[in-house]
Order: C-alpha cells, then sequence, then structure tokens
C-alpha cells in the first residue's frame, strides 16, 4: 500500500485495483517459478539414496574417526608445494594483470575503442574459468605437476586482481594527475608520480587478499594432477581410507585459517 504523511501522522491508502493485480501477478509468477525449480531439481533425483543418507553419513563419519595422525608426516612435503602453488601462481598473476589492468582503466588506456576491450576481455574470460578447469586444461597440455597449478593459479588471478586493480586506477583523484602533467611531465612521469602512488594501497590489499584466496584454491588442484596437498587427498579418497582424509581436511583447514590471519594482519597494516 502507498504511504503518504500529513503532519507528521502516516496514512495508509488502499492500493488501486491495477497495482492489487500486479501484486497478485507477480506472487503468483513467483509461484510458477517455484514449481519449475522443484521439478528441475527433482527430475533426476533418487529419493532412495536421499533417504538412506543420514545412515550413509553416520556410516562414513564413523571410520573417519578418530583421525590417522601417523599418515601426517606425510603431508608436510606436499602442504609446502600448495603453499609454493599459491605463491608462485599469485605473483606470476600479479605480473599479468597489472599491465591489464591499466590498459583496461579508462584514464590509462592507450586506446578506449580498441585496446580496453581486448583487456576487458582477458579480464572476463579469466574470471570466467574456475582454476580446477585451468589446472585440467594445463594438465593435459604440459602434463601433471607444480608447474600446472602455478599457471592455473595465475590464469584466474588475472581477472580478480586485473579487475579491482583497473577499478581502484579510475577511482583515483585526477587533480594529482593534473598537477604533475602541468609541470610539463611525460606520460610515464605522470603514471608514476600521481597515478601510482595513489593506487599503491590497493594494489597491496588486492594482492594479500587473492594470495589467501589462491593458498584455498590450491589446495584442490592436485584432485586433477596440479600437484599439493590435492594429490593426497585425492589417494586417500580413492583407497577408502577415510582416516587419512580426516587428517588432510584438518590440516587443510588450519592451513586456511593461518593464512586468513596472516592476510588480514597484512592488510590492516597496509590499509
Amino acid at each position: 500500500m502507498p504511504v503518504t504523511t500529513i503532519n507528521g501522522h502516516v496514512l495508509w491508502q488502499r492500493r488501486t485495483a491495477a497495482e492489487q493485480w500486479a501484486a497478485w501477478a507477480g506472487w503468483l509468477a513467483l509461484a510458477v517459478l517455484f514449481v519449475f525449480c522443484w521439478q528441475v531439481m527433482n527430475k533426476n533425483t533418487m529419493w532412495v539414496f536421499v533417504e538412506d543418507a543420514p545412515r550413509q553419513a553416520a556410516d562414513l563419519f564413523a571410520r573417519a574417526w578418530p583421525p590417522r595422525w601417523s599418515y601426517l608426516d606425510r603431508l608436510w612435503g606436499p602442504l609446502w608445494d600448495t603453499i609454493n602453488i599459491a605463491t608462485l601462481g599469485t605473483m606470476l598473476g600479479i605480473v599479468l594483470a597489472t599491465p591489464v589492468a591499466f590498459l583496461a582503466a579508462r584514464n590509462t588506456t592507450p586506446s578506449a575503442a580498441f585496446i580496453r576491450p581486448a583487456a576487458l576481455l582477458v579480464i572476463v574470460a579469466s574470471r570466467s574459468i574456475n582454476s580446477l578447469i585451468w589446472a585440467l586444461l594445463l594438465v593435459a597440455i604440459i602434463g601433471p605437476g607444480l608447474l600446472a597449478g602455478i599457471i592455473a593459479i595465475a590464469l584466474r588471478s588475472i581477472g580478480f586482481i586485473g579487475k579491482l586493480l583497473y577499478e581502484a586506477i579510475e577511482e583515483i583523484d585526477e587533480t594529482q594527475v593534473e598537477a604533475v602533467s602541468a609541470t610539463g611531465a611525460s606520460n610515464w612521469q605522470v603514471m608514476d608520480y600521481a597515478v601510482v602512488p595513489q593506487i599503491l594501497p590497493a594494489f597491496a590489499g588486492i594482492s594479500v587478499f587473492r594470495w589467501d584466496i589462491n593458498i584455498r584454491e590450491s589446495t584442490i588442484l592436485g584432485l586433477v594432477g596440479a600437484g599439493g596437498i590435492g594429490v593426497q587427498l585425492q589417494s586417500s579418497l580413492a583407497r577408502l581410507a577415510w582416516a587419512e582424509v580426516t587428517v588432510i581436511f584438518i590440516v587443510i583447514l588450519v592451513t586456511v585459517f593461518v593464512s586468513e590471519w596472516v592476510s588480514a594482519k597484512v592488510r590492516a597494516a597496509i590499509i
């Protein structure tokens, strides 16, 4: 119902007939959409397995506990590989994403008609493909191992870093650019003295934040052969060694927690 006020008092007015019919039509459309989505969801669902899920889950947890702590000694090497994949992949992604961001920003691109759309296409393409899919493709091209994982993380990072960085570039204070340009500085000097100093805090924060995300994503790249602790996870899952899987999950959880803490501390110190 529309609301009007008279001398600070709220008065409720009844909807018109057209507004009432529009509201009912909206609710009807929402109900139809719900029914359609429910039918799509149930199309291939086998409710016999769903009903049996609690018993299967209880059986799985019983076999996964207690954790097999003796397996922990075999995880330090793969865990170190995972951290290296995330770190090196982030560094490579930063190197590739930085020029793309400057080419995509309206106020720094050499050509808004041709180069900027191409840079934006690179950013969108990178963000559209998950790192696991990148890893799957790279394992097929260059073979399994850490290199495939590092490149997969880098290719995925380009879109994230490039998008946030070019938005930060577009939001800089243009008066500083005009002041440096008025001294007769070249384009590179304007970039060095007026643009880069303004985006450095955002750049550092984005880089650390992406590293934190990449720590999580790199833990599963081994499922497709791209190295890291995911290889051990795949091996344990294949052997139905659930007690080992529990140990791996705990190690991943602790690693992600530590990376989140480090990332938060660094961002707080920078920003």
